[in-house]
C-alpha cells in the first residue's frame, strides 16, 4: 500500500495523525496547515502539478447547529445517532457560500473490492413438518398472463393485416406492505422473511454545488435509506466530484453496519467538480468485485451537475454527446444481450443534465426521476428502494408463438425492452427482467388474420413466460391457453376491447411526447406544444376517454403539465427537459418515477406505483412530516386510494 507524504514539508501522511488532510481537485494531498500557510495570500496554484485550483483550502469555523424550528427526530430514531448529528449540524446557506470545508483524507482503496461482507445464505420457504422447500406452491404465485384480443368476433370472410393483441403480465404480491405496518412501530427494518435480499450502491454527488441545504437533505434521505434496509441488504457508497472514492464497502445492514453507513454518509462534505464517469466507473466496480451476490443487484446515482470531464471533454460534438462514454462496459454491456445491473438515476434541481441521466439509466435498464425540490429527495428514494425491495421475479422472458399456420408476427410495441422476432416471423421473445411485487406489464403484439369462410375460431398465439424465482433460484415456466378468435358467419366485428384501446393511448400519447421532446431540442416549442395538443385530441375520442377511463384522464393531465411546461426556452431549460424525460423513462419501463414536485394525483408518477412503494412512501411522509420545518418543504403525496388506476 503506497505511503502518501505531503508533498510541502515531506512528512508522512495518514488518517488519525493529529494533522487534517486536504486532497485537492488535482487529487494531490496534503497537510492542511500546510496547504493553508501556502495559499494564504492567494496562491491558487498546486505545489505539485501546477494545476490551477477553482476551490481553495480556507481556516473554516466549526459548524453551527440548526436554528431551533421543532423537532427532527423521526420514526422514533435517538436523539444522539448519526443521522440526526447530520441534520442539527446543517449550518445556514449563508454560512456555507462563504466558506471551504475540507474534508478528511480517506482510507487508502483497495485496488481490488473484493472486501464485501459475506451475504447470509439462510434457507427459505421450508414445510416446517418435513424441512422441505415447498417451490411449487411458491412459484404458483409468482406471475399471472392475460391476453386480449383488440375484438373478441370478427366475421369469417373478414381479414385483417395488423391486429392486436394485447400480452399482460401481473406480478404476484409480497408482504412487504404488512411488514412495514407491523414494523413501523417498533424496528425500522423490513423483514426478510419474504423477499429477495438486495446488493445497492449508491453514487452520490458531492461536488460544491451540492453545498448547504442540499447535502443535509441528501444525508438524511441516505439515512432513511439505510434505516429501511434489512440486516440480509447489502449497501456500499461511491462519492464523487472531480474524483471518486468508495466511502463505504459493500455491507450488511445489520445495527453494526447501518451505524457505519451513517457515520460514512455524515461525513460527507460537498467540494470540486462533476465527474459521473468516474462515480459510476468506482460503483460498478463494486458490483464487480464482489465475492458473493445477493439475489438483487441496483445502482442509485444522484447528481444536481452536468459531467465536466468525460463527455464535455471527449471531443464529442455538444449537439450529439456520447453519453455511453459515462457508463463502464460492465454496465451499459457493449453488444453483448442479457441481464444487466440497472442504474436507477435521479436528477437534482434545474442545473442537472437531465439528458444524460436519462441517457444512463435507459441503457443500463433503470429508470430516470426528475427532483425539481430539494425537499422530495427522500420521497423519490423511497419509493425506489419501495420496489427494489420487493423483487419478485427475476430474468423474465416472455415468448409468443403464432398458432394459425398462415399467421405471423408483425411488431412487438414494447416500450425499452429488448425484444426480437425471430426470422419465421412465428416466434418472438421479450425480455423483462425484474419485477417488483404486484407490477405490471402490458405488451402489444401485432399479428395478421386470415379470414377463415369454414371455421368458428381462429386460433392466434400462444403466451409463455420463463423466470427465475430470486429467492429458490429455481427457474419456472408459465404458459396461457391459446387466444382464439371467434369467427360467426353474420356479417361485422365484436366490441373494441377497453384494455386493448387504453393501452393503445398510452403507447400513442408516449409517442407524443417523444415527439415533442424531439421538436423542443430543434428550438421550435410551438411545434412541440401542437403536437401534445393534438394528441390529446386524439385521446379524448376514443373508446376509453368516453369512458371515463382514469389512465386516460391521467394522460390528459400528463400532456397538459408537458405544454405548461413548454411555455417558454428558460421554464424547458429549467424544468421541461427533465420532466418529459422522466415521463418517457415511467411510460418506456412502465415503472413508477419520481417527476418534479408535482403531487396531483390524477398523475401518472403514481399509475405504476405498487403498494410496496405506497408503503414506503407512507414510512418517508411519517419521518418527514414529524418536524414542523419538513411539513413546509414538503407537500404529501395523494394516498394509494386516490391514485388512477390503470386497470
Amino acid at each position: 500500500m503506497r505511503q502518501q507524504t505531503c508533498s510541502i514539508c515531506l512528512a508522512k501522511m495518514k488518517q488519525g495523525g493529529g494533522h487534517a488532510i486536504f486532497t485537492a481537485e488535482c487529487s494531490h494531498s496534503f497537510h492542511f496547515h500546510c496547504i493553508t500557510s501556502n495559499v494564504k495570500h492567494g496562491n491558487q496554484i498546486c505545489p505539485v502539478c501546477r494545476a490551477k485550483w477553482k476551490e481553495i483550502p480556507l481556516q473554516a469555523p466549526n459548524l453551527e447547529p440548526l436554528p431551533n424550528r421543532g423537532s427532527i427526530n423521526a420514526v422514533g430514531w435517538p436523539q444522539h445517532d448519526a443521522l440526526m448529528t447530520v441534520v442539527r449540524r446543517l449550518p445556514p446557506r449563508r454560512d456555507l457560500n462563504r466558506r471551504h470545508i475540507v474534508p478528511l483524507l480517506q482510507a487508502p482503496e483497495p485496488s481490488v473490492f473484493d472486501d464485501d461482507e459475506s451475504v447470509d445464505l439462510q434457507p427459505v420457504f421450508t414445510d416446517k413438518s418435513s424441512g422441505n422447500r415447498n417451490a411449487a406452491d411458491h412459484n404458483s404465485a409468482r406471475i399471472e398472463i392475460k391476453a386480449y384480443p383488440e375484438v373478441s368476433a370478427a366475421s369469417r370472410s373478414k381479414s385483417y393485416d395488423n391486429f392486436t393483441v394485447l400480452v399482460n403480465l401481473k406480478a404476484g404480491a409480497t408482504t412487504i406492505g404488512q411488514d412495514l405496518r407491523r414494523n413501523q412501530a417498533s424496528s425500522p427494518q423490513l423483514s426478510q422473511t419474504s423477499r429477495a435480499p438486495v446488493d445497492l450502491v449508491t453514487v452520490l454527488d458531492i461536488s460544491g454545488s451540492m453545498a448547504g441545504t442540499k447535502l443535509a437533505l441528501l444525508k438524511r434521505a441516505m439515512g432513511f435509506v439505510i434505516q429501511n434496509l434489512g440486516p440480509n441488504d447489502r449497501l456500499s457508497v461511491i462519492a464523487f466530484s472531480s474524483t471518486a472514492s468508495r466511502l463505504f464497502p459493500l455491507r450488511r445492514m445489520s445495527d453494526t453496519g447501518r451505524k457505519l453507513a451513517l457515520q460514512a454518509v455524515n461525513s460527507l462534505v460537498a467540494n470540486g467538480g462533476t465527474n459521473i464517469a468516474e462515480g459510476l466507473r468506482k460503483g460498478a466496480k463494486v458490483m464487480e468485485d464482489r465475492r458473493e451476490k445477493n439475489p438483487v443487484a441496483s445502482i442509485i446515482l444522484l447528481s444536481d451537475g452536468q459531467d465536466t470531464y468525460t463527455v464535455s471533454g471527449s471531443g464529442c460534438s455538444q449537439s450529439h454527446p456520447n453519453y455511453q462514454l459515462l457508463l463502464p462496459s460492465s454496465i451499459h454491456g457493449g453488444d453483448t444481450a442479457g441481464f444487466k445491473i440497472p442504474v436507477h438515476s435521479f436528477g437534482f434541481g434545474a442545473d442537472h443534465d437531465a439528458s444524460s441521466m436519462h441517457s444512463i439509466s435507459e441503457i443500463s435498464g433503470g429508470t430516470f426521476s426528475f427532483i425539481e425540490t430539494e425537499a422530495i429527495i427522500q420521497d423519490a428514494f423511497a419509493q425506489c428502494i419501495g420496489g427494489l425491495l420487493s423483487v419478485v421475479v427475476q430474468e423474465l422472458q416472455v415468448g409468443v408463438e403464432c398458432v394459425h399456420p398462415s399467421i405471423h408476427l408483425g411488431s412487438l410495441k414494447v416500450g425499452s425492452y429488448p425484444s426480437r422476432v425471430m426470422a419465421d416471423g412465428r416466434t418472438g421473445f421479450i425480455d423483462v427482467g425484474d419485477l417488483y411485487a404486484d407490477e405490471e406489464r402490458d405488451f402489444l403484439v401485432s399479428i395478421n388474420v386470415p379470414a377463415e369462410p369454414s371455421r368458428n375460431q381462429t386460433s392466434l398465439i400462444k403466451v409463455r413466460c420463463v423466470y427465475k424465482d430470486p429467492l429458490t433460484k429455481e427457474l419456472a415456466t408459465l404458459k396461457t391457453e391459446e387466444v382464439r378468435l371467434e369467427r360467426p358467419e353474420i356479417s361485422g366485428e365484436g366490441t373494441l376491447s377497453i384494455e386493448v384501446d387504453r393501452q393503445q393511448n398510452r403507447l400513442q400519447a408516449a409517442a407524443a411526447m417523444s415527439r415533442a421532446r424531439t421538436a423542443a431540442e430543434q428550438g421550435d416549442l410551438a411545434g412541440a406544444v401542437s403536437i401534445l395538443e393534438n394528441c390529446q385530441r386524439v385521446l379524448s375520442e376514443t373508446m376509453s376517454a368516453k369512458s371515463h377511463d382514469r389512465l386516460c384522464i391521467a394522460l390528459d393531465a400528463e400532456l397538459k403539465e408537458m405544454q405548461e411546461r413548454m411555455a417558454s426556452r428558460h421554464v424547458y431549460e429549467a424544468s421541461g427537459r427533465a420532466y418529459i424525460l422522466s415521463g418517457l423513462s415511467s411510460h418506456s419501463w412502465q415503472r413508477a418515477t419520481a417527476r418534479g414536485d408535482s403531487t396531483d394525483g390524477s398523475s401518472l408518477i403514481q399509475a405504476y406505483q405498487t403498494p410496496s412503494m405506497t408503503e414506503m412512501l407512507t414510512r418517508s411522509h411519517a419521518s418527514l412530516l414529524g418536524s414542523p420545518s419538513a411539513q413546509r418543504l414538503v407537500q404529501p403525496l395523494w394516498p394509494f386510494e386516490s391514485q388512477p388506476n390503470p386497470r
